[in-house]
This record gives C-alpha cells, sequence and structure tokens, in this order.
C-alpha cells in the first residue's frame, strides 16, 4: 500500500493477501491448496466475506509471510470497521463497497490515476470521475461487456477480476485521447504491419513505442502502453472506440519482446479480422476460440513468414543457428525463441538468454 495512504473505509486483510500473492507469484489457486480450502473459500477470505481465524492465520504465516498474530490483528481491524459503520450507512453503501472491493483502488492511487482520499465516500466519487459515469449502476450498466469477457476467457487458477480490467481499459482510453489519430484505414494498416514488424529488431522500447504510436495512428488505432493494476492479467487489448478511431491496449505484463510482439500482431489481426462492436482481451488462461486461433495464425504468420517455416521447424537449440535465421528473415531472436518454445521445438527454458527483458517504461 501507498506510503501515506490510509483510508477511512474498511479494508479487509485480503487486500493485503492479493499483494503478498502478486509479489510471490502465488495464484488463488494455489492459495487454496496450500491453506486446505477449495477456490471459493479463498476468494471469500481475499474479499472479506470469510472471516481470518487462528488456524489460517497460522497458515498465512507459511504460505504468505507475516505473523499469525499481524493477520489476527488485521482481521479484528476489519471488523471493527464494519461495525463501526451505522446501519444506515450499512444498507446504502453495501452495492458501492462491493464496487470499489473490486476494483483495483491502492494501484489506481498508486499510479496516479485517481488522487489519495480519507474515506469511501470520497474514494467512490474518484472512481466515478474516473471512469465519467455518475452511479455505480452506470458503471454497471457500461462495463457489463467487459465483466462478461473478462469471467468467460479467464480461467479460475489465473482469474482477472472485472473491476481491475475495467479500470485498466478505462485509463487506455483516456491516455488515448491524447493521440491524434488519422480515419481508420484498415488496409493502410495492414500494409503498415510489414514496416512495424523491422521495428522488432530494435532494443529498446524508449525508441520503438514512439515509431510504433506514430505508425499506427496514421491508420487510424491509437496505440496505448499502461501498466495493468492488481488483478488484471491481460497482456492486450482491442476495441473499436468509434467507427473511425481503433483502441490498441498493451500492458507489458511480461516484459519480453516475444510477447509484447507476439500480442502487438494478435491485437492487429483482431482489428482486421473481426467485428467492430467486439472487445478482444488477451490473457493467460484465456479460452481458446476459432477468432483467436485465427488471430494467433495473423500474428505468426507476420512475424514468421510461411516460407519460412520448414526452415524454422529445423532450428534446434544453437544459438548461434537462431542468430542467423533471426537475421535472415528480419525479426529480433527472441521472437524466434518464442515461436521455437511455443511450437515445442525447445523447452520453455531453453534460449530465454537471446531474448530482450524490458523494464517497466512509465505512461
Amino acid at each position: 500500500m501507498r506510503a501515506g495512504f490510509s483510508p477511512n473505509w474498511v479494508s479487509p486483510p485480503g487486500d493485503t493477501i492479493a499483494d503478498l500473492l502478486k509479489e510471490r507469484g502465488i495464484t488463488i489457486a494455489e492459495l487454496a491448496s496450500r491453506l486446505g480450502m477449495d477456490y471459493t473459500e479463498a476468494d471469500e477470505l481475499i474479499s472479506g466475506r470469510k472471516e481470518l481465524n487462528l488456524s489460517v492465520a497460522h497458515k498465512l504465516e507459511d504460505v504468505v509471510g507475516g505473523a499469525a498474530g499481524f493477520w489476527l490483528a488485521r482481521e479484528q481491524q476489519y471488523r471493527k470497521g464494519l461495525q463501526q459503520l451505522t446501519p444506515r450507512n450499512v444498507a446504502s453503501a453495501t452495492i458501492e463497497d462491493d464496487w470499489l472491493m473490486d476494483l483495483p483502488v491502492n494501484d489506481m492511487v498508486r499510479f496516479g490515476w485517481i488522487p489519495a482520499t480519507t474515506n469511501r465516500i470520497e474514494a467512490q466519487r474518484a472512481c466515478l470521475e474516473f471512469f465519467g459515469l455518475p452511479s455505480v449502476n452506470a458503471w454497471r450498466a457500461a462495463y457489463r461487456q467487459v465483466q462478461e469477457v473478462a469471467a468467460f476467457r479467464t480461467s479460475p487458477s489465473f482469474e482477472s477480476q472485472p473491476g481491475a480490467v475495467a479500470a485498466w481499459l478505462r485509463r487506455g482510453e483516456l491516455v488515448s485521447r491524447e493521440i491524434a489519430c488519422a480515419p481508420w484505414d484498415p488496409e493502410r494498416f495492414r500494409y503498415a504491419l510489414t514496416n512495424i514488424r523491422e521495428l522488432t529488431r530494435l532494443k529498446d522500447p524508449q525508441a520503438f513505442v514512439p515509431k510504433l504510436t506514430n505508425a499506427c495512428a496514421d491508420c487510424g488505432v491509437a496505440i496505448v502502453v499502461v501498466r495493468a493494476p492488481t488483478g488484471c492479467r491481460a497482456s492486450g487489448a482491442t476495441r473499436f472506440l468509434s467507427a473511425e478511431r481503433a483502441l490498441l491496449l498493451l500492458s507489458f505484463r511480461y516484459l519480453s519482446d516475444d510477447h509484447f510482439w507476439f500480442t502487438f500482431f494478435h491485437e492487429a489481426a483482431h482489428l482486421l479480422l473481426h467485428e467492430k462492436d467486439c472487445l478482444f482481451l488477451e490473457g493467460a488462461g484465456t479460452v481458446s476460440s476459432e477468432q483467436e486461433h485465427q488471430a494467433n495464425r495473423f500474428a505468426a504468420d507476420l512475424l514468421i513468414p510461411p516460407e519460412s517455416r520448414s526452415e524454422l521447424m529445423a532450428l534446434g537449440f544453437n544459438s548461434r543457428d537462431v542468430l542467423r535465421f533471426a537475421r535472415q528473415v528480419g525479426v529480433s531472436p527472441g521472437i524466434v525463441v518464442g515461436q521455437l518454445q511455443h511450437l515445442g521445438i525447445i523447452k520453455r527454458s531453453h534460449l530465454n538468454s537471446l531474448k530482450r527483458r524490458f523494464h517497466w517504461m512509465s505512461e
């Protein structure tokens, strides 16, 4: 939690647990297994619907750290905070509190998306202003598609929270307003992708992201890179903001060149091949569909041309051969390694030194 940010609304111990899970790379499913719970119980623990008792506190001490006494004190503080709300406030705030708990409020403050607040009412107002909507019910109506897509396209073991996804998408929309775009031109965009492919060989995001942004803006596509908040597992998303303007949002979630560029070309495929009124959201654990297969094939064929596919399949895990092939086809070595791993030609642990690792870049 951000230093100096001490909200007066009640915050369950699960907020702290979720932060620690993220730091340690532990999924909710793994947490449930190690606590001897099923997935629903673990999810209720994190949301504050399940009470944290002494037995759970001792298990948390072993799984995520922190003394059992800390967890019990955290639970008592949370329950005491709930009791301090008047019955009238409890009745009127239930929907709003549930909504706030679904949003990554701490990260939204930390990233500068909303100002720090000192109570629940201020937090609700700040979040509604961020989304540009008058009420929680209006939010649920406006983001119904996001809630449905996030729920359908993610496996329980790697769950994205619809509120976190919505916040990430909204931030992308807000940032995209600063990008001047020409009207959407699919043919020009398709042609531009061939030239954009050459950017994969540039090592520094500070060098290639502006070039990528300008090339896509000329075709009616606003490219925005926004860090995903806690609860949002998406690596990319596309949607048409209007008939003449598309948003292609990237999270740099994996911070490696193969993932970044494959995600970009995969998202580009959705804009070219699929319906304008759809939201496409990409992330680990997503459910396969024909549209996803089409986008995957488009990205793979653009990065490694079909006429070079047989030579790719014949590559082993000799780094010199990979470097030679990458130069020959005109992409980064990391992309070749990523494709070799995806096709099962080499193990996921092999040749990762040829991938470029990025540091998080600010918006």
